[in-house]
């Protein structure tokens, strides 16, 4: 059987991250993040970890190997018959890479881009936008990757907004369960 992966992507403070956590605790899957491939290559490298480079070295890995690199390196570690839930999708070619090999349940977590800002400016990471303008340059370059594309395509979107986060991993759970029976059904023929 294949292995199954629910994808979880979103723009930058959307809560992807935390939504993505959450769903794989509930389901006890595996969590794999695709910044931390990106990661693990710059420090194989030498690189030093910052934003900076680790978006340069993204780029350099989707130059190298095509704009699938990092879900190609995501699966190389992926067992068959195994359930994962991968957070940080950022285009088609990733998903359609997934695809090729497993099962995929593409999920969207959205957020206005002023409720985003706020949770950005409050999360204080180092590498989080300073101002708006820092904010709209950043969510462009996400853009120019593909990432609209991807959240335009996702199977599932849940608005992640003015409401608590477990009332959006609820719903992400009773969407992805829906699912879920489909990919069993269809592995089962």
């Amino acid at each position: 059987m294949k292995a199954v992966l629910i994808c979880v992507t979103g723009m930058p403070g959307a809560g992807k991250s935390e939504v993505a956590m959450r769903i794989a605790k509930r389901l006890n899957a595996k969590l794999l993040n695709m910044g931390d491939f990106v990661r693990s290559e710059a420090l194989r490298r030498g690189i030093p970890i910052d934003r900076e480079n680790l978006m340069r070295l993204a780029n350099e890995l989707r130059e190298e190997m095509g704009p699938d690199a990092v879900a190609k390196l995501v699966l190389a570690s992926i067992v068959e018959g195994s359930l994962y839930v991968i957070d940080g999708v950022r285009n088609l070619e990733e998903v359609d890479t997934f695809r090729s090999k497993t099962s995929v349940i593409l999920i969207a977590v959205h957020a206005s881009p002023k409720e985003r800002f706020k949770r950005l400016l409050s999360r204080g990471r180092e590498d989080d936008p300073k101002n708006y303008q820092e904010f709209l340059e950043r969510d462009l370059k996400e853009l120019k990757l593909g990432l609209g594309n991807v959240i335009a395509m996702a199977d599932l979107i849940v608005v992640n907004q003015g409401r608590d986060i477990e009332s959006v991993v609820e719903e992400a759970l009773r969407m992805i369960e829906e699912v879920l029976k489909d990919v069993h059904a269809k592995s089962d023929v």
